[in-house]
């Protein structure tokens, strides 16, 4: 399969992830790109944070259209500046987390989020 195929299998799926679960194509892109197109492992992550944010506002932008706008709104704004505050700092440390450090705590988010679902 050539690797623009790859490319655009990885997003098809990470979009129906991202649109169907309201986030989570995070843990299909990065673990796709690492296996799929041999993208080093920070590089996969700061990927799939370009890659998630026009999902995720498209994702909104459906939502909204057919939900109720204010009740969104009010937790979407508070939850957008506790992301953000996250975000930097994530950013700041994603450059001096080593690769496998870096597999283990993303593996580790995983189970978690695995487990919490099946409970």
């Amino acid at each position: 399969m050539s690797e623009k195929w790859k490319k655009t299998l990885i997003g098809i799926v990470t979009g129906f992830a991202n649109g169907l679960f309201g986030s989570g194509g995070g843990t299909i892109v990065v673990p796709a790109m690492e296996r799929f197109l041999n993208v080093e492992e920070h590089k996969a992550h700061a990927t799939a944070i370009a890659v998630i944010l026009p999902l995720s506002v498209l994702s909104l932008i459906i939502y909204l259209w057919k939900t109720d706008v204010s009740a969104v709104w009010q937790l979407a704004l508070w939850a957008s500046a506790g992301g953000l505050a996250g975000g930097l700092v994530g950013a700041k440390l994603l450059a001096k987390v080593s690769g496998l450090w870096l597999h283990r705590i993303f593996g580790a988010f995983m189970l978690a989020a695995a487990v919490r679902m099946m409970l």
